[in-house]
């Protein structure tokens, strides 16, 4: 059970749910490419034995560099929950260091989206959620992020 589910209120219902995009794997994959090609060209060319060797000793970095890295997006990108309820926005992040915002629709001033020429070509971006008292935090990589605006947008609409 999810970490909103879990924190629901008594009579709050979830009306829209998402996560980050798979645009955070992108380095892991760029790390894998490299090591792909260095270990091809161990093998497509004739090369000397001590530069085999050499590429094969970065091939085997830029694999364990792309496993590793992609490990550790992989679990935060599990441990991200981004939620619309009838009454809140909540927010969680983190697996060891887990980070919460929980902002009342009461108390949200506005929604904003930030997206880049690839965000909005791939459907993805920064949504900031500013709440009373001068309370924001991006919400980085979300996907869908309009949608997100819009569903935030609709609940304010409907107070």
């Amino acid at each position: 059970m999810s970490y909103i589910h879990k924190s629901l209120l008594e009579g709050e219902k979830i009306l829209y749910l998402t996560r980050r995009h798979k645009i955070v794997f992108t380095w892991p994959v760029i790390w894998l490419l490299v090591a792909a090609i260095l270990f091809g060209i161990k093998w497509i060319f004739v090369v000397k034995p001590e530069v085999n060797f050499a590429l094969s000793i970065f091939s085997g970095i830029f694999l364990a560099a792309a496993i590793i890295h992609a490990l550790v997006i992989w679990i935060n990108y599990l441990c991200a929950e981004f939620g619309i309820t009838n009454q809140r926005v909540i927010v969680k992040e983190g697996f060891l260091k887990r980070k919460t915002i929980e902002v009342f629709l009461k108390s949200v001033e506005s929604v904003q989206v930030d997206q880049s020429i690839w965000g909005r070509i791939l459907n993805f971006g920064t949504v900031i959620v500013s709440g009373t008292g001068g309370v924001t935090d991006p919400l980085n990589m979300i996907r869908k992020p309009l949608d997100f605006k819009k569903q935030v947008q609709q609940r304010l609409a409907g107070i």
